[in-house]
């Protein structure tokens, strides 16, 4: 049995306790935020004051890895996420007839909710657990460290209660996680980190179906795309959806996106959004800003090794992405998982459990971060520089990429090359490399001689037109 204390009691924190805690270890959660929530899923969604956690609020669509682990781990709290309105839906599902079945499809699964429904089935369950004592209110302030060996050990971690003795501390503290300086305040080495900073801004405003009418639009893609900026919608659980608008941080429009009429009029210029829109939903929240974001990777370990043995990161705090792809809950699970699952090893041999640790890591987590990295960039351009995009002709290259997305709404080989990548099973290289993939494609384009990239949003005339309507100043 394993003595594992946890900083921080967000999705990744609660998870690794949960799952933890059902392996027979004992855990301790060290928690800041003082509220539980679960009682009322709308307003702990929109009314809990949350400022460390921005995303919280921001759709979500939970990739089948998040499916997959709680469905392994804890399915009693994927079955509540269930009853409590979650819904799910298959990548394939996009063609009117189901393609031949492939091994591996059954999990290209999005989970279709709000953060809110995870968090609430997660805390239920966590507080039913007898070997887990979650300390809600009671934030870390310190680490017991050890320096008499070669390579310091965190041996606990110190509270407004006291000291909170430990095999294991887990650093689920997010994004701007204490533990770091707490480690360079103990006398360790420093974390390896590496920030990418991003120019993008999110802004999502929330919508509930009537109850009486339709569930959806129809066969309907979940997003369009304009040479600088990007309109998306997330369904969701209980008859709620969220729109999102993505532009530049440098886009001298964004600002006035915050006004809900303006949103609105901008939303309906993107056809993806405005087929949802004519559905006459209620909106039941304000416009939702998120800007200022990284990309960041922080790693306990350096050239020499482990700066620290007992304690490793979990979520955020290891690695923080952008929501482009939506990949960060996907992999907090994967390392609680991990964790819980090789516990018994950082009793027994601390520096080994460490370095294995990072080892997974870097294997496991760190190409999809390297992945939204080099996505972001690119997308990163794109939206500061539309009119060099609109003013040059398309490369083979260019040509040949936009033809995977288009393809795909056609051609369910490509969908499932597509939804593999989305779901973090293969890289963009493995799933679109390979012989089957590249021989669709290039047959599609046999088919469309004339196919150029280009956008289903709106011009930059229209979408101004839409911000400020005739006779208003920008």
């Amino acid at each position: 049995m394993t003595r594992v204390a946890i900083v921080g009691g967000g999705i990744g924190g609660l998870a690794a306790a949960l799952f933890l805690g059902r392996r027979g270890h004992t855990v301790t959660v060290l928690e800041r935020d003082g509220y539980r929530p679960g009682h009322d899923l709308d307003g702990d969604f929109f009314d809990w004051r949350r400022p460390g956690v921005p995303q919280a609020v921001q759709p979500h669509g939970l990739l089948a890895p998040v499916r997959t682990v709680l469905r392994a781990e804890t399915p009693d709290v994927y079955e509540a996420m269930l009853r409590m309105g979650a819904g799910e839906r298959n990548e394939l599902e996009w063609f009117a007839e189901p393609p031949p079945a492939r091994p591996g499809d059954e999990d290209l699964v999005t989970v279709q909710t709000r953060r809110i429904v995870l968090e609430a089935a997660l805390h239920d369950a966590v507080h039913r657990e007898p070997g887990v004592d979650v300390r809600l209110g009671e934030p870390a302030e310190g680490l017991v460290v050890d320096r008499h060996g070669d390579v310091p050990r965190v041996t606990g971690v110190c509270s407004a209660t006291g000291s909170h003795d430990a095999d294991l501390v887990l650093d689920a503290g997010g994004r701007r996680s204490p533990v770091p300086d707490w480690l360079s305040g103990e006398g360790c080495r420093d974390a390896v980190v590496e920030n990418h900073r991003i120019g993008i801004a999110y802004f999502c405003r929330w919508y509930r179906l009537p109850p009486d009418g339709p569930r959806n639009p129809g066969r309907v893609k979940a997003g369009s795309v304009a040479a600088f900026a990007v309109g998306g919608v997330f369904p969701s659980d209980n008859g709620t959806f969220a729109v999102s608008l993505t532009v530049s941080t440098a886009d001298p429009t964004r600002g006035a996106l915050l006004d809900p009429e303006v949103f609105e009029r901008v939303a309906r210029t993107f056809p993806a959004v405005a087929a949802w829109l004519r559905l006459r939903p209620e909106p039941v929240s304000g416009v939702l800003a998120m800007g200022g974001l990284d990309n960041r990777w922080t790693g306990l370990v350096d050239g020499a090794g482990p700066v620290v043995t007992g304690l490793v990161g979990v979520g955020d705090s290891v690695t923080y992405t952008n929501p482009t792809m939506g990949q960060g809950v996907a992999l907090a699970l994967w390392a609680a998982q991990w964790v819980a699952g090789h516990a018994p090893a950082a009793a027994e041999d601390p520096v080994s459990f460490a370095a294995g640790y990072h080892r997974w890591a870097g294997r496991t987590l760190r190409p999809w971060f390297d992945i939204q990295v080099a996505m972001d960039r690119a997308n990163e351009v794109q939206l500061r520089n539309p009119t060099r995009t609109l003013s040059r002709p398309p490369t083979r290259e260019a040509r040949e990429k936009a033809a995977l997305s288009a393809c795909s709404w056609d051609d369910p080989v490509v969908m499932r090359a597509r939804a593999r990548i989305r779901h973090l099973v293969e890289s963009p290289d493995q799933a679109y490399g390979t012989e089957e993939v590249r021989a669709r494609v290039a047959c599609w384009l046999a088919e469309h001689p004339d196919f150029a990239p280009g956008f289903d949003g709106p011009a930059r005339e229209e979408w101004e037109s839409a911000v400020r309507p005739a006779g208003q100043a920008l």
